[in-house]
């Protein structure tokens, strides 16, 4: 019996073909511990997928230098027909994509797995066809609002553009156009800080510029980094310092104030979540705010907010999508003792 698999010496290939051997040698009912310098999740999946076996693995510990996995293999292992699931519900929004995308990358054609997600993943197809191009199969089995399915089966092994300053890249020509700009937003609010995303359109797309101002203020930077005839490149970099000469630059009030943070509570426990906030409203100073990012309609805050602060305080929604609420709060001192703040602020009814 294994009871320890420490991989932390070794280079990434060598490391997932030694779970992948460690792990057939477990019998069900027992149980290991996986060692590494990185998180290891997309190899269990990866072990899932080309054995038929199911796992179930408990984060001992989760980096930042160490990742300790504890995993054991199903009394009910072996003998399974179908695409294996691949569950990602409990999963943190962040991780999602570079999970799914590094478990793709390891499929063999003809391999592939069911995605259980709580909402479309339609994002992560588009993602899919922008950098990988037709070597998949997509097709949804259940449209349920909690629990959507779709099989993903990798049909060719195709070339992959290696980019380790990109996190994500979209080609917006191939997708449609009404899901163009919700698509970059779901995968722009789950990059993380100092992380970065790439589009390619027919021109510079001014209006998601926009949009993007409007939204998360001056709390990223926009790069033209290829322009020709019929095809422009652009780098979005999050938390980045906007680096844009975007003649039509908004001039609404919450896009004056200077937005100093997104905070993304969507990953801490709901206790929380509360204090996380009102740690970073007493941090701003007059005229700054920041970004709420939440799962849900976060505005029993307002209330909160318009008692413990009166007047000062600056609430307005950015984003309400059923996973992801977008809420700018600021502190906008200069207001203070003029009755005129509240009205500006966007009450959540």
């Amino acid at each position: 019996m294994v009871s320890r698999i420490d991989v932390r010496e070794r280079a990434a290939d060598e490391c997932r073909e030694q779970i992948r051997e460690d792990l057939r040698d477990i019998s069900a009912g027992e149980t290991a511990t996986i060692v590494a310098h990185h998180d290891v999740e997309a190899a269990l999946y990866q072990y899932q997928i080309k054995r038929g076996e199911t796992l179930d693995w408990q984060y001992e510990t989760a980096g930042p230098d160490v990742w300790e996995i504890r995993v054991s293999k199903s009394e009910h292992s072996g003998g399974r027909t179908g695409l294996t699931e691949f569950d990602v519900r409990e999963m943190p929004p962040r991780k999602r994509h570079s999970v799914l995308l590094e478990t793709f990358e390891l499929l063999d054609p003809d391999e592939g797995f069911v995605l259980v997600n709580d909402h479309d993943p339609k994002p992560l197809y588009h993602e899919l066809r922008s950098t990988r191009g037709d070597i998949f199969e997509w097709e949804y089995t259940n449209r349920d609002s909690q629990a959507w399915k779709v099989e993903i089966r990798k049909t060719d092994d195709g070339e992959t553009e290696d980019d380790d300053e990109v996190q994500a890249k979209f080609d917006v020509r191939e997708i449609p156009k009404q899901e163009r700009h919700p698509t970059i937003h779901h995968r722009y609010g789950n990059l993380e800080d100092g992380n970065a995303m790439e589009i390619t359109s027919p021109h510079e797309p001014r209006p998601l510029h926009r949009e993007f101002r409007q939204r998360y203020g001056q709390s990223f930077s926009w790069e033209v980094r290829e322009r020709e005839p019929g095809r422009c490149r652009v780098r979005i970099t999050k938390g980045g310092q906007s680096s844009t000469d975007d003649e039509e630059s908004s001039q609404s009030a919450d896009v004056s104030m200077d937005v100093t943070e997104e905070l993304d509570v969507r990953d801490l426990p709901p206790a929380q979540r509360h204090q996380q906030i009102f740690e970073a409203y007493e941090q701003l100073q007059s005229g700054e705010a920041f970004v709420l990012v939440n799962d849900h309609d976060p505005k029993p805050l307002y209330h909160q907010f318009e008692a413990e602060t009166g007047s000062e305080f600056r609430w307005e929604y950015r984003q309400r999508d059923p996973n992801e609420f977008r809420v700018l709060i600021g502190r906008d001192g200069a207001t203070e003792s003029d009755s005129s703040a509240s009205e500006t602020t966007k009450a959540p009814f």
